[in-house]
């Protein structure tokens, strides 16, 4: 087995103690199938409006000022088809083609070649990992030979790296009283204050002050909203 196999096996079976600590696992790797860059976001479930996003790469230091600044983010073709699909994506000037002045200035910073796909998964997160190198075009016989290598990693990094991302704002979260969680899992069934009042022998009075308590520690406005935040973290499995 290769070595770069072996590092990908060991962020499956030995969480990682941040994302940065997988991200550097992955570069080694898109080293080793031949990228010198490698990109990742990730699109947290929550909010579901404005959802979080965290972006890691080892971009030149002037592309990444260069992209922020410019807010390519929210125009980038790549993003907008890894959103809706899995498929994987080849840059060419096809790809740009609503965005010419991406393609322009990204190959004005070195950034000629790029492959690109997205995890996405059903709780709403997803991600995205873009190989990228300055020369040498990806032929079809490197992409017969190495597409399944790419495949791989594509998934294993969107599983080691929300896996700590996941667990991280999980954690930031207040810790809920384990009958603040018994009253909130009957509420997302579809509960009432009085339903509950009577599954768990206690008063309306006692079901509403918990789920108050649940609204005020997540931070939201009503009941239904805490469900969702809750539902979308983890915290009813």
């Amino acid at each position: 087995m290769n070595v770069w196999q072996e590092d990908l096996l060991n962020l499956l079976t030995v969480p990682a103690a941040c994302v940065q600590d997988v991200f550097a696992c992955v570069q080694k790797v898109a080293q080793a199938l031949g990228f010198d860059h490698v990109a990742y976001g990730f699109q947290a479930s929550y909010p579901v409006t404005r959802p979080c996003i965290t972006q890691l790469n080892n971009y030149p230091k002037a592309w990444q000022e260069h992209y922020a600044k410019v807010g390519y983010l929210y125009i980038d073709p790549t993003v907008a088809h890894a959103r809706k699909s899995q498929t994987p994506l080849l840059w060419s000037e096809r790809t740009f083609a609503k965005a010419p002045g991406l393609w322009t200035d990204a190959r004005d910073h070195g950034l000629n070649v790029g492959w690109a796909q997205s995890s996405l998964d059903g709780m709403g997160s997803g991600s995205m990992l873009t190989l990228c190198r300055s020369k040498d075009p990806l032929t079809p016989k490197e992409l017969l030979a190495q597409e399944q290598h790419m495949r791989w990693l594509v998934q294993v990094t969107h599983v080691s790296c929300s896996r700590v991302l996941v667990k991280e704002a999980t954690d930031a979260l207040p810790q809920l009283s384990r009958r603040e969680l018994e009253v909130l899992k009957w509420t997302a069934d579809g509960k009432t204050a009085q339903d509950i009042a009577d599954i768990l022998a206690l008063s309306k009075h006692a079901v509403d002050f918990h789920l108050k308590n649940v609204v005020n520690k997540l931070q939201v406005s009503n009941k239904t909203s805490a469900v969702a935040r809750a539902a979308l973290n983890g915290l009813l499995a």
